[in-house]
């Protein structure tokens, strides 16, 4: 392979994803069992993949998933904070339904171009873009070819592909899709990125596809 190729994966379940709540990098939940049964799907699926480099979002849901898909190949996760999950501020925890309630006109923005509009004390989209795009920057000009594990979240990865893709970043939520341990792909060619893979989970077992969440 004479090009760089980076594999997005969302970490695995959470009590947070499972019943839908909000959880960005104001929480920092442990995966469920079924969680890790995902992240072991992953490195079983991936167990012949030759990863360069394994970089991962330092909460402690990413670095339990990349930490069991790196432990095969005798690699150490690199940590970084620009792979954070956005912050959600005080929607932290709450569903959808209370946050509309609590926070109507602020949820109502939000909805309408979370780019420009944050959660109620938390960040937009254009913040996390600036944080998290110069990661895969400094991926790509330290490995330029070969195959990268990045484990991160819902939010950072739908916005790092809106921006790597020229959609958008105020339609993150209504584009692209990023299901729990689900991995999308993209080849970084000398005609640019090339969305190969979107939002893959058939390294999961039907019973664990199948889990209510998200």
């Amino acid at each position: 392979m004479d090009y760089l190729r980076i594999y997005f994966l969302r970490h695995g379940q959470t009590e947070q994803s499972r019943a839908t709540l909000f959880c960005g990098s104001g929480l920092n939940p442990p995966l469920t069992a079924e969680g890790l049964e995902m992240a072991n799907c992953v490195a079983a699926a991936h167990a012949k993949t030759a990863w360069q480099a394994i970089y991962s979002s330092p909460l402690l849901r990413t670095v339990s998933t990349a930490q069991i898909v790196a432990a095969p190949h005798g690699l150490q996760p690199i940590l970084d904070d620009g792979l954070k999950e956005i912050g959600f501020g005080a929607w932290e925890g709450k569903t959808a339904e209370a946050v509309n309630t609590e926070f109507h006109d602020d949820y109502i923005r939000w909805m309408a171009d979370p780019a420009w509009c944050p959660p109620t004390g938390g960040e937009t989209a254009t913040v996390i873009a600036s944080r998290a795009l110069p990661v895969i920057e400094r991926i790509r000009a330290e490995i330029p070819k070969g195959e990268v594990l990045v484990v991160s979240h819902k939010a950072t990865i739908r916005i790092l592909l809106c921006q790597l893709l020229g959609i958008d970043v105020g339609r993150f939520r209504f584009r692209l899709d990023c299901p729990v341990c689900s991995i999308s792909v993209v080849d970084f060619t000398k005609q640019g990125p090339w969305l190969r893979v979107l939002a893959d989970r058939s390294h999961l077992t039907a019973r664990l596809r199948e889990l209510p969440g998200t």
